[in-house]
């Protein structure tokens, strides 16, 4: 039961650092936070992902590319150029790999304002760091498994992030829904999205690439939207673009353009 417990908080913490800190903060700037606040959630992240971190500079940029070249060979992740889940997220490490060690060309639009933390990214990303995660995971294991079986979930918990970023952009640019004519092959994937916090609302993340609230339909619910604007509140971010954040009328595509 401890086992299935820590996966279930390992699986929603580990998504809401990939939506709230490197999707809608780093990669889209849809909100601001202070130099205190993005350390923190450097950190916070690392302590979530474990082996799994990913620099939010390199996720940033990779991400931005995808929305500049959406289902064309230059997108770092289309299941429409590459024909195995496999060779798709390899293709994404790839790019990520080439940015973080700065061996890959890359626009400088694309890098404009991407939260950048040197030395931190360079400890995170490094194999010593992910071969300890890996240990203290193994050790968590060990402790706590009623019996062998349970060390089969354990890849699970070393790749929690690629997983779920290859569920992501494999099947939102396959299969589910479509609320708007776009150019490219994006798709929402469930209507009532709380396994995905937001993330499977791809198809109205590409119309509105900025926007807070991913939810665009009465029927559909995007619950980190509301995270953020308790976190405006507090003063934990600062949401710059009011209308971005209203979540009953469609924003403006003036307005969230990135």
């Amino acid at each position: 039961m401890i086992i299935l417990v820590f996966l279930i908080c390992h699986w929603y913490l580990a998504l809401f650092c990939q939506t709230f800190f490197l999707h809608r903060y780093a990669a889209h700037a849809s909100f601001e936070m202070s130099t205190f606040w993005e350390k923190f959630f450097f950190v916070f992240m690392y302590i979530v992902t474990g082996s799994a971190f990913i620099s939010p500079r390199a996720y940033a940029i990779t991400h931005r590319m995808h929305h500049a070249y959406t289902d064309t060979e230059l997108d770092p992740h289309s299941p429409h150029h590459q024909n195995t889940v496999m060779k798709m997220m390899w293709r994404t490490r790839n790019f990520v790999l080439g940015i973080f060690k700065n061996t890959m060309e890359v626009d400088p639009k694309f890098s404009k304002n991407v939260p950048d933390w040197p030395w931190f990214d360079k400890m995170a990303n490094s194999q010593a760091s992910r071969l300890i995660w890996v240990l203290i995971y193994i050790a968590f294991y060990t402790k706590f498994a009623p019996n062998a079986w349970y060390f089969l979930l354990l890849p699970f918990t070393v790749a929690m992030g690629p997983i779920q970023g290859a569920i992501i952009n494999w099947c939102a640019h396959k299969y589910g829904y479509r609320n708007f004519e776009l150019k490219n092959k994006s798709t929402n994937l469930l209507r009532i999205d709380l396994i995905f916090l937001g993330e499977s609302y791809h198809h109205n993340h590409h119309k509105y690439p900025a926007a807070l609230n991913l939810a665009m339909r009465p029927y559909e619910f995007d619950p980190v939207y509301h995270i953020i604007r308790f976190f405006d509140k507090v003063g934990i971010v600062r949401i710059h673009n009011k209308k971005a954040m209203i979540g009953d009328i469609e924003p403006s595509e003036s307005a969230l353009s990135t």
